[in-house]
């Protein structure tokens, strides 16, 4: 359970596979959310059709991009040190290697990076990889390389992402961009823009072509998923500008939810990430519906105090967070709940805090991301509120919260004990060549013995022991996903 108090994901380097006629190499790694991921996976099927194989050799890459995350000031760190790293294999082994940050935080910090710090090539933001091919030129011709800009239509629906570094068995799938919440300690709307849809007929097409290919599991991926909303094109929020035939005809998430289910009833489907506010009761009926629509839902909440809240803008109340609650709980029963929630946000009182916990307590999650507040600049929380809960009040709040968690992480752990549960391998276990993992539908890692089955196979489980985030036991049989 030590990762629930992880900033973001470890960096990873990401390979495809070998194009012969490609010369040169592309060196990826990715920080953050699964947004993140999911583009790199865009860009490196750009740069494929551009001469670029990928490597997972930093030393011979003729280019290396990391794709970056500005959510916590942790994770920009931990991207300074890589871009260090970077340089120094740059000075002493590769001079004619070119260095470029990708993602957030290439649009939070723009021409710093190139002007005052001086340690990358090319600067490019989540919507502008199509112009990586003109940067590249650029650079190439000597010149520093940035391209920042927001758009307001760009979904890379046109856009067959490769697959770095797959199992061969789960995807992501991107179906939004954007956010339009503006919550006063996130950077989100500012790296990514406004909110906007992808087309349905190229989603639909993108998890025909994963099912084609053997892919067993997909994750509809967005800032706020539940605002789906295509209507033809455009943002979101001029939606209410639509012509009658566009609104008669507009598709909304539950809509697509039950499209892909209907459509690919052998693939699981999962989605992240949901806002409570934004969360309609017919994208729960979906889930309960369909046998293939993961019982898990990730619905971050970041505070159990109203009065927090409401300086987060966050646009729920805790009482209509706790009915949404009891509604996921009324309508799909089993369902896994998980969240995000932070310690120490601007004012925050001792007795927020204990509203933070007890909220807790009434819900009982699964799983949770847990983070001490920091401070993001260019958000309305950093040019307005004073950062003024003491350090060590921020880390003793945390573990209080996360103790908490490991308790409730447990709970629901020993709840599976003695239930067969339906398990989609997707690798080895970490402890034991002998074992298989893989997740349940409400997205919890199960460990058995792997027998005669192979990763992609569907298989039931009888869950006999469980520590706080595995659950443990052995196959009995292969599923009905299977047939």
């Amino acid at each position: 359970m030590e990762k629930i108090i992880e900033e973001s994901k470890q960096g990873e380097s990401l390979v495809l596979e070998h194009n012969p006629q490609n010369k040169k190499k592309l060196f990826i790694e990715s920080y953050g959310c699964a947004m993140n991921f999911s583009d790199s996976e865009v860009v490196a099927s750009i740069l494929a059709t551009n001469g670029y194989n990928t490597t997972s050799v930093l030393e011979e890459a003729d280019l290396v991009l990391v794709n970056t995350c500005s959510i916590r000031d942790k994770a920009e760190q931990t991207v300074r040190k890589r871009l260090e790293k970077y340089n120094a294999v740059k000075r002493k082994q590769n001079p004619t290697m070119k260095v470029g940050v990708l993602g957030c935080m290439a649009e939070r910090l723009k021409e710093k990076f190139l002007d005052e710090e001086k340690i990358v090539d090319l600067v490019v933001g989540p919507d502008a990889y199509k112009d990586l091919p003109n940067l590249l030129k650029e650079v190439e011709d000597g010149r520093d390389a940035i391209n920042v800009i927001l758009s307001k239509e760009e979904t890379y629906g046109d856009i067959a992402p490769v697959r770095l570094g797959s199992n061969g068995v789960s995807a992501f799938v991107s179906i939004t961009r954007g956010c339009d919440n503006m919550c006063t300690f996130c950077v989100v709307p500012f790296t990514r823009g406004r909110e906007r849809s992808r087309e349905p007929k190229s989603i639909m097409d993108e998890i025909r072509n994963l099912y084609e290919n053997g892919y067993k599991e997909v994750t509809l991926l967005g800032q706020n998923v539940d605002s789906y909303l295509w209507y033809g094109g455009g943002l979101k929020k001029d939606f209410v500008k639509a012509t009658d035939m566009q609104k008669a005809t507009a598709v909304d998430f539950a809509q697509l939810l039950e499209m892909a289910a209907v459509a690919f009833p052998k693939m699981r489907l999962r989605f992240s990430t949901s806002n409570p506010q934004d969360m309609h009761e017919e994208v729960l009926h979906v889930i309960a519906k369909y046998p293939n629509v993961c019982k898990h839902i990730h619905l971050p909440v970041q505070s159990g105090s109203d009065r927090i809240l409401k300086e987060m803008n966050r646009q729920h109340t805790r009482e209509e967070y706790m009915r949404l609650i009891d509604k996921v709980y009324s309508i799909i029963p089993g369902c896994a709940l998980t969240q995000d929630m932070i310690a120490g946000f601007p004012t925050e009182t001792e007795q927020d805090h204990q509203d933070t916990l007890s909220l807790m307590e009434y819900v009982k999650y699964d799983f949770g991301y847990m983070y001490a507040y920091s401070e993001r600049p260019g958000t309305l929380a950093g040019r307005k509120m004073e950062d003024d809960v003491p350090e060590e009040t921020k880390i003793r709040r945390l573990m209080e919260i996360v103790d908490l968690q490991r308790e409730h992480s447990l709970f629901r752990s020993k709840e599976y004990i003695g239930q067969v549960v339906e398990v989609l391998i997707d690798k080895t276990s970490k402890k034991s060549e002998a074992d298989f993992s893989g997740r349940n539908t409400q997205n919890v890692t199960v460990v058995f013995p792997r027998e005669d089955y192979k990763i992609g196979d569907f298989v039931n489980v009888k869950i006999t022991d469980c520590t706080s985030g595995t659950l443990i036991g052995h196959a009995v049989g292969y599923s009905n996903m299977m047939n």
